[in-house]
């Protein structure tokens, strides 16, 4: 699908944590995340933008796809993100071909309705956490499936796999499962040049600047932290079989006005 001449007017982001912005900002001050970004970046060209933001933490595919995907055709966008996956790359029982079937729906009737539809693919988890090497082979699948019902859809892709700095530990946040503020503007940067906007450029694509080697110890240090703070606690929800997202609802689901006074370029 080709972008339109037109602005977008109406901007409605669909997913988990991620879009919901965890890690960039929190609980009490409130959180940003990539689809605030990128709608303070569509909302500078076009002040009549109006943005929701149905995501929910926690959520699989098929939760996605059940609860988010009608009250998202509703509102009746111009532009949806959809990202969803992640949560379920991370269960014992993952089905790529599942939770590619869940997103091609999801593409296939947000296009149908005429919405411009965009996403993103998933980084080497590896670079973010070496314990997430065994990852890799569904990483890969899950992105090959997305690209695959992309092209089936004229969604536009923001192939942020491809690019090595998306695995830079510097911009997730120390869970290491939710991007940080610096991975949020990214992530949003990445989207707005796939879409076209005005002003976007590759820049976001460019590697930081070098890191200081860690030493032995910092990066044992490091790792028992993240163990018992992050890893622990995630693994006794799973066996609760509890969510972050236990009694949660979306945070903007009506679409409304986007303020970008003092909001940083995406």
């Amino acid at each position: 699908m080709s972008v339109p001449d037109a602005p977008y007017l109406r901007y409605v982001a669909l997913g988990d944590s991620q879009t919901e912005g965890v890690g960039d900002g929190d609980d009490i001050t409130g959180l940003r995340g990539f689809a605030d970004r990128l709608a303070e970046h569509l909302a500078r060209h076009e002040p009549a933008l109006q943005y929701a933001n149905l995501a929910v933490r926690g959520r699989l595919a098929a939760q996605i796809h059940a609860e988010q995907l009608a009250p998202a055709l509703a509102l009746r966008p111009d532009l949806a993100t959809v990202l969803a996956g992640v949560n379920d790359l991370l269960r014992p029982r993952f089905d790529a071909d599942e939770v590619a079937g869940h997103l091609e729906a999801m593409f296939a009737a947000l296009t149908g309705q005429g919405v411009h539809v965009a996403t993103i693919t998933v980084p080497d988890l590896a670079r973010i956490s070496p314990l997430a090497r065994p990852l890799i082979p569904r990483v890969t699948a899950l992105n090959q499936r997305i690209r695959e019902a992309a092209g089936r859809h004229g969604v536009t892709v923001a192939d942020t796999a491809l690019h090595p700095v998306a695995g830079d530990p510097r911009l997730w946040s120390t869970d290491r499962l939710h991007a940080s503020s610096l991975g949020h503007e990214r992530i949003a940067a990445a989207l707005a040049y796939a879409l076209r906007v005005p002003g976007s450029d590759d820049t976001w694509s460019l590697p930081l600047p070098p890191a200081p080697v860690a030493t032995g110890r910092h990066v044992a240090t490091t790792e028992l932290r993240w163990l018992a703070g992050f890893l622990g606690p995630w693994l006794v929800r799973r066996l609760k079989g509890r969510s972050s997202g236990d009694g949660r609802t979306a945070k903007r689901p009506l679409l409304l006005p986007v303020r970008t006074e003092n909001a940083s370029p995406a």
